[in-house]
């Protein structure tokens, strides 16, 4: 569809940023989930550093970035297993 301009708001601090409009939705969205996430880190952890906030916060969604990477792999390789286990038995079963 073509490009915007936005500004996001990111721990106080405003990004303007050029974005497909496709994607508007899920950048703005993704501000607000970090956004609350900082939010969560103040009010629990004696942390009043913005950089020391963000930093966690990139933290905790990488790793649940690379749990979910990893959770996806795995199952592809069970599915793949199961393909080559399915394969086998009807080869087996047309060769008799």
């Amino acid at each position: 569809m073509g490009e915007i301009s936005i500004k996001i708001n990111i721990a106080d601090r405003v990004y303007p940023l050029r974005v497909d409009t496709e994607e508007e939705e899920v950048i703005r969205y993704a501000a607000k989930l970090i956004n609350e996430k900082i939010k969560e880190l103040q009010d629990n952890y004696a942390v009043r550093d913005k950089q020391d906030l963000l930093s966690m916060c990139v933290l905790q969604y990488a790793t649940g970035m690379i749990k979910a990477e990893r959770s996806a792999q795995d199952q592809g390789q069970g599915i793949e297993q199961s393909v080559h286990e399915l394969d086998k038995l009807l080869s087996d079963f047309f060769n008799k």
